[in-house]
């Protein structure tokens, strides 16, 4: 078998948790590897996610490190076998693959969380707005990478907007409210899109105004997605080189307690939506 040249978020969270779990039972990697009938490369390049096993290796695995967490083991399990294409696939190639990482993340989030403080969530952007903001960077892109990542955020919606919506908390500060990417009427357009967004039964907006001083996220742009097992959360941030995933269980920690205090001096779902109405008529 070749190991893969680029593994995915979710390959590389699923080789993380095994090397926590060989860790954890204080292992060498060349003794896990004689254990399970292979060799310390093959060990290492599934910790790297360059390589997939199979449920019933990963379940071998498991029973060398003596891992007690059936919840655990049957979550792994769940992201064993082969890989099916998701719709972000057509993009590889064709815009940076921290792009498609997200969308990946966001597919098999079981419930997502964000703090935004410069930028509306992305999963949130009209049309327009997307676009003038991939128009921003210095140098600037090219037209048809411009399309490519407009027509990628915009399908990153069906994440909120399919059958099987995933449950979504976005915490966002008024400067990212005021600030007008495009013209105003796109700035407005954009704006009337996030209230008609927040009346979604799973989608809770909620508003950070000046008004409410520092906060913990302050200078942070989040993205927090749970799997079904919280050992398994993966957290996304925004960087000028581009996204940067943690998935160390302290860093997870943190960053659970950061968004429990930042949603705390947010405005209530209400009143958010009413506070939009106000930057509307502002504008």
């Amino acid at each position: 078998m070749a190991p893969r040249h680029t593994p995915t978020i979710r390959q590389r969270r699923f080789g993380a948790e095994l090397r926590r779990l060989r860790d954890a039972a204080g292992m060498s990697a060349p003794t896990a590897a004689a254990l399970l009938g292979s060799d310390r490369t093959m060990i290492s390049n599934i910790e790297a996610g360059r390589f997939g096993i199979s449920e019933e290796r990963l379940r071998r695995l498991a029973s060398i490190y003596e891992c007690n967490d059936p919840e655990l083991i049957d979550s792994l399990a769940a992201m064993t076998g082969g890989r099916q294409a998701g719709w972000w696939d057509e993009y590889r190639g064709k815009i940076p693959p921290g792009f498609l990482d997200v969308s990946e993340l966001e597919h098999g989030a079981a419930r997502l969380r964000t703090a935004q403080t410069a930028h509306l969530p992305g999963l949130f952007q009209t049309e327009d707005h997307a676009r003038a903001t991939f128009e921003l960077p210095v140098p600037p892109l090219q037209r048809l990478e411009v399309e490519l990542r407009v027509a990628h955020r915009l399908a990153r919606q069906s994440v909120v907007t399919r059958e099987t919506s995933v449950p979504y908390t976005g915490t966002i500060h008024e400067a990212a409210l005021r600030m007008q990417i495009g013209s105003r009427s796109i700035a407005r357009a954009q704006l009337r899109y996030l209230l008609n967004a927040s009346e979604r039964p799973n989608v809770t907006l909620r508003v950070i105004p000046f008004s409410a001083g520092g906060f913990p996220l302050l200078d942070s742009s989040v993205l927090y997605a749970e799997a079904s097992n919280s050992q398994l959360d993966t957290v996304q941030m925004d960087a000028p080189t581009g996204a940067v995933f943690i998935d160390s269980p302290a860093q997870l920690a943190n960053f659970r307690t950061r968004l429990d205090l930042t949603e705390q001096v947010a405005l209530t779902a209400s009143e958010s939506r009413d506070f939009i109405h106000t930057i509307i008529k502002e504008l």
